[in-house]
């Protein structure tokens, strides 16, 4: 087995795993926990519990700014929230990401994530109660707040009263990062005891606008019974409209995530709850509902919730796993089934970035890194190839003699691997080992936020998107932008580039078909990895340019590797 068949079998599985792999575990290894169901005239359909509020349809849209001005509010301020809280409803509907920009331009407003009903693109986050013997506060409820700023070291209180003998508090606290505890009190001052259920609800007003694929999951997300849920998605809502998809468990989280931004809920606590995502029109609530609870007179009951509205940083998550015990909570990005290579990579690439302050050059950092674990294995790799070209006329010989009896010549050609110690396998596992490597920093720079908006050096701004310079408009010369099918930047190239001149390197292949393949292999990848990330076509590009050199001085280690058998001459 030479070098050429373990790159034609490096691209193939490379193949098999980037495409392939959802369709195997969706069908082989599906997600443990499913929705609660029942069945219904013989079908299985969503249990749809009464008591959670349902999703109601958006009004016709205003402008933004007017909606928030016509409401009394408490302003939010925190490192790396802005935004208000609508006293009408007790919505935290207002709130922009401090921290992050749109785009990369230097005047680009900053990520506005939650917007009030009304204006475009609603999205917020409600609380409430529901019960029996209960007036309960509503969506058109005005509440009374005892400050008028919200910050990490002032919580706010809201206070309603209804006629009856109940007070309803909200109290309100944000941290340094990203997450609100909402704690729901409800007093029972009147003469008769009541039953009430705290809920909590996120309602958006559309889909997300980034793309919903098998390797990053956008849309509804959760926790339940400690199991991640992926499974649901917006077609699943289109579906199920108001009846949802429902959950009971105990504790866990629920959501929306974008690429890089997410919407939570996570009661506190591992007490049973019933949760689910639910849809009318293009309206898409995720909800959970507290069990009911008997207040008697001169009594009060309590629950918390919290509320994470922010970007998917990984640290910030996975450090809420613990300070608040909310379960798998890093879950929230979607590692996958090679979480257990993404995140050792992701946590050395960000070490690697904060030694040498460019995020480029951590890259190729990792792959200088990578290379020289695997150095060890590729100097046996090298070795077994020139062996297995040593044995080639043998193995030729063997086969013309037992051509008849195939048992016989297997039996034969695997003694003549033992007499002469080479494994035919052997160059096989440089490709094996360097095949997660590559998906996992591919997923690393698809899904972490740590990666947007990095620039390298010269025209690449960002490494989490695909090379934007291209010969095919001379360079942006051209006032036109290419199609994306064609728009092949410089990095591609350079992958193209490097890996004809290790192909180079390589001797020449003995079968004719084969070394024309070899011709136009590398130009053929060129397409293939011009939608990628530019961080991964740079960590290409350094693999292949250290493979070159590595194949040099290996090359001069094993000068019967490039020598062509006696008997092929």
């Amino acid at each position: 087995m030479d070098n050429q068949r373990n790159l034609i079998l490096a691209i193939v599985l490379s193949a098999l795993v980037l495409l392939g792999w959802s369709t195997i575990s969706s069908k082989y290894f599906p997600v443990a926990n499913q929705p609660s169901i029942k069945i219904v005239d013989g079908k299985s359909v969503a249990i749809t519990p009464a008591n959670t509020p349902a999703p109601t349809t958006a009004p016709v849209v205003q402008d933004r700014a007017k909606v928030i001005a016509a409401t009394a509010r408490v302003n939010i301020r925190s490192p790396k929230l802005a935004g208000t809280i609508n006293l009408t409803g007790a919505r935290i509907d207002d709130l922009v990401l401090s921290t992050y920009q749109e785009t990369l331009d230097k005047n680009s407003p900053p990520i506005r994530l939650l917007a009030p009903q009304g204006g475009a693109d609603a999205y917020y986050a409600g609380f409430g109660w529901t019960g029996e013997g209960l007036s309960a506060p509503g969506p058109a409820t005005v509440w009374q707040a005892d400050n008028t700023e919200l910050t990490p070291t002032k919580p706010v209180t809201l206070r309603w009263n209804n006629s009856t003998g109940q007070q309803f508090l909200l109290k309100f606290s944000v941290d340094a990062n990203y997450m609100f505890t909402v704690e729901q009190n409800v007093a029972n001052t009147g003469t008769e005891p009541v039953i009430a259920r705290s809920f909590a609800y996120i309602a958006r007003d559309g889909k997300s606008k980034d793309p919903d694929v098998w390797t990053d999951h956008v849309g509804p997300l959760g926790v339940f019974n400690r199991a991640a849920n992926y499974r649901v998605n917006w077609k699943t809502l289109d579906e199920g409209g108001q009846a949802g998809t429902r959950f009971t468990s105990p504790g866990g989280w629920l959501g929306f995530g974008d690429k890089y931004w997410l919407t939570a809920l996570a009661p506190a606590g591992t007490g049973s709850i019933d949760a689910g995502f639910r849809a009318a029109g293009t309206v898409y609530q995720a909800d959970f509902t507290n069990p009911a609870a008997t207040v008697i007179p001169g009594k009060a009951q309590s629950t918390t919730t919290h509320f994470f509205a922010g970007a998917k940083e990984v640290s910030t998550l996975d450090g809420y796993e613990t300070a608040l015990s909310i379960p798998l909570f890093g879950k929230a990005i979607d590692w996958g089934w090679f979480e257990i290579v993404e995140k050792p990579i992701f946590h050395y690439l960000h070490w690697l970035w904060g030694l040498v302050g460019n995020f480029g050059l951590a890259i190729m950092l990792l792959t200088l890194t990578v290379r020289g674990l695997m150095f060890p294995v590729a100097q046996r790799q090298f070795a077994s190839m020139a062996g297995m070209r040593v044995v080639q006329p043998k193995m030729k010989a063997i086969q013309e003699r037992y051509k008849d009896d195939k048992p016989r010549q297997q039996q034969e050609i695997m003694a003549l691997y033992k007499a002469e110690k080479v494994n035919p396998l052997a160059g096989c596992l440089p490709i094996f080992l360097q095949i997660p490597i590559f998906y996992a920093l591919y997923k690393v720079l698809v899904l972490t936020i740590e990666m947007r908006h990095q620039p390298f050096v010269l025209w690449i701004h960002d490494l989490s998107a695909p090379d934007p310079l291209t010969p095919v408009n001379l360079f942006g010369l051209l006032p036109f932008t290419p199609p994306h099918a064609i728009a092949i930047g410089v990095l591609p190239i350079l992958v193209g580039v490097t890996q004809y001149m290790q192909f180079k390197l390589n001797p020449t292949p003995m079968d004719a078909a084969q070394a024309q393949v070899f011709k136009f292999m590398p130009w053929i990848l060129v397409f293939v990895m011009a939608p990628f990330a530019a961080g991964l076509q740079l960590y290409w590009m350094t693999s292949n340019t250290l493979t070159i050199l590595q194949q040099k001085w290996l090359y001069s280690r094993h000068p019967g590797l490039k020598a062509l058998p006696a008997d092929t001459k």
